[in-house]
């Protein structure tokens, strides 16, 4: 693939996966060279970018770190959102591509940048979703119609489109996937190793953290990580 293309983009699951298909045999530095260039669109710790990033570079090529936000729904609309860095003459090249697989694009600066904008978007997004689950069960379990509670969510200060795009499927006990409960844990490990590692107090992440661990052991990998609200049900 990378001998074929002078810049293909790669979209992969874990840091281990992404490592090992740049460096394992046959990987993406068998085929880089002067002239080609390496996109990355996975989510992973900064250490990983940085990697994958200095031997791309190394062997003669150039590197552009850029994870989206948004999942299945986004991508298949074109409205993903690419958070760049590393390469600047490479990101412009790459615009069109960008903007026909997304709404908005950004450069954020030195390659480690895009990393560490995902883990604390996708941080944000692990921790509001574990409330809403709580608040969801708080309601069934007081009485609530969930229609109601999601309604007055909706008119209120707290709309979002995750709350309206997920929330009726949650109502059912129904998880659809989009973006995986257990991608979803592993982007928690990632913003609080980060965090750990600037200390940066981060409890509610912690918290959110052990929350999608207990629905994991509960057999929700490979289900949509709002069911995630399944650990706060009766």
């Amino acid at each position: 693939c990378v001998k074929a293309c002078d810049i293909p983009f790669a979209c992969l699951t874990t840091p281990e996966v992404c490592s090992e298909v740049v460096f394992g045999k046959d990987g993406v530095l068998s085929g880089v060279g002067a002239g080609k260039a390496y996109v990355d669109c996975s989510t992973v710790d900064e250490e990983t970018s940085i990697k994958i990033g200095a031997a791309v570079v190394a062997a003669g090529g150039r590197f552009l770190e850029a994870p989206v936000s948004g999942s299945k729904k986004p991508a298949e609309d074109g409205q993903l959102i690419f958070l760049t860095a590393g390469d600047e003459a490479l990101y412009s090249e790459c615009k069109d591509t960008l903007e026909a697989m997304g709404k908005k694009h950004l450069f954020l600066g030195k390659t480690g940048a895009g990393a560490r904008m995902k883990l604390v978007v996708n941080m944000v997004m692990g921790s509001m979703m574990n409330a809403f689950g709580e608040g969801m069960a708080l309601s069934e379990a007081s009485g609530l119609n969930c229609t109601d509670f999601l309604d007055v969510l909706d008119n209120g200060a707290m709309s979002n489109p995750m709350f309206r795009m997920k929330g009726p499927n949650m109502a059912k006990g129904e998880y659809p996937t989009a973006f995986p409960l257990k991608h979803q844990q592993k982007d928690m490990r990632l913003a609080l190793a980060l965090g750990d590692q600037l200390e940066v107090s981060m409890p509610v992440a912690a918290a959110a953290n052990e929350s999608f661990k207990k629905a994991r052991q509960n057999g929700k990998n490979d289900d949509d990580f709002s069911a995630v609200v399944s650990v706060f049900r009766k």
